[in-house]
């Protein structure tokens, strides 16, 4: 059998760690084909000692340097390349079959964009790509012959449960509804004078799941819910209406599906991300995925409840920012990035998160997005606006 190849975009964050762990335990299924970073120089290499891709991509051009350098040194064989334009590259190769898109943010929409442009199976963690740009990534996939299948736990469990021989892009047949689990972070019985004094500590431990730092921050906020339900309206081609948002603490149910006969189909399992990365990479087959299998009578209690929109005011700006459409999506997302990444630097408080959003959205609620060039205008303008509000409005 011939090995699936493998272009793994942020290797070295969660997903991409885990991704390798699933690859390493079906040696005669998959190839590492090619790897990529942004600057984590040292991971980067040790990933590359231990798969031996045939090209490697760091962002930053100085890591490259000193990439190369090491890899001539071990004599691997690997071609180093910088820039988005080496992300661009790889993800075309003739030779790689799949890509896992798993970099971080906006700076993940260019990538897989040339990843389906190119025709691939696109395994999408990235969900701002489809936030951003889901139009535009689903009439290119639908152009190129792409097919995007989703990693995040609640889409990839949303998928799971869709009828037979479904595909991403269309609207489901007999389907009433897409019902979203949150986990509801580490905050979710805080008071308010509690959520204005978390630090990005606090904000960083989330209850079940181990992540990067800016999608643990979204969590703790619901605004990673908020993404995830524009993320599934563009997955599913669903209307914000039909798409319902609860909180589940116990993270064990991670999505279901409504049918028009009152019949709700759910996807359960542990808290591994393996799970999800395996079923995408063996679609539409199953296969071992290294998971704690989930033990029901130890899990005991299952809760479900209504989020409180007062007390986390990013879900319902992402519903807004969805039922505005155009470019709204785009600067709730561009304007929440740049908000997490102060909050993370101590440069404001935990709770001014929805402020910054709120102003920049009230402010761009209208712009064009229908072009790549659009869409990248409008994160530009956003991210502007919500620097200048950070620095001239005393939140206090």
């Amino acid at each position: 059998m011939e090995k699936s190849g493998i272009c793994l975009l942020g290797s070295t964050g969660s997903i991409g760690q885990n991704t390798l762990q699933v690859i390493q335990q079906h040696p005669e299924k998959f190839k590492v084909v090619a790897l990529s970073a942004f600057d984590s120089v040292d991971s980067l290499f040790a990933q590359c000692c231990l798969f031996k891709p045939s090209f490697a991509v760091l962002v930053q051009e100085k890591a490259a340097k000193d990439l190369r350098q090491r890899c001539a040194e071990q004599n691997l064989n690997i071609k180093v390349l910088s820039g988005v334009e080496g992300l661009c590259e790889i993800v075309a190769l003739a030779e790689v079959c799949q890509v896992v898109a798993a970099i971080v943010g906006s700076a993940g929409l260019l990538p897989t964009l040339s990843a389906v442009k190119a025709g691939k199976r696109v395994l999408l963690a990235n969900k701002e790509a489809l936030v951003m740009a889901g139009d535009l990534l689903l009439e290119a996939a639908r152009q190129s012959g792409a097919v995007l299948l989703p990693v995040d736990s609640e889409h990839n469990a949303l998928f799971q449960c869709m009828p037979k021989d479904y595909m991403t892009g269309t609207r489901p047949e007999g389907v009433a509804g897409l019902i979203l689990t949150a986990s509801g972070g580490p905050f979710l019985h805080a008071s308010d004078e509690i959520l204005a004094q978390v630090t990005p500590e606090m904000a960083c431990q989330h209850p079940n799941w181990k992540m990067g730092k800016k999608i643990t921050v979204d969590c703790a906020t619901l605004m990673n819910k908020g993404l995830e339900v524009i993320e599934a309206c563009k997955l599913f081609q669903l209307t914000p209406a039909e798409i319902e948002v609860v909180i589940h603490p116990q993270s064990i149910v991670h999505s279901l599906v409504e049918y028009i006969d009152g019949s709700q189909l759910a996807q359960l399992g542990s808290h591994d991300m393996r799970i999800p990365i395996s079923y995408c990479l063996s679609w539409p087959v199953r296969m071992t995925s290294g998971a704690e299998r989930l033990s029901l009578t130890q899990a005991r209690q299952l809760t479900f409840f209504p989020p409180d929109n007062e007390k986390f005011k990013c879900l319902p700006l992402a519903y807004e920012a969805l039922t505005l459409g155009k470019g709204a999506p785009t600067v709730v997302n561009a304007s929440n990035e740049v908000a997490v990444h102060a909050f993370l630097n101590g440069q404001m408080q935990f709770s001014q998160i929805p402020a910054i959003i709120e102003k920049v959205l009230q402010k761009y609620f209208d712009l064009a997005a229908s072009t790549l060039e659009e869409i990248l205008w409008a994160d530009k303008l956003a991210r502007e606006s919500a620097m200048h509000f950070m620095t001239s409005v005393n939140y206090g």
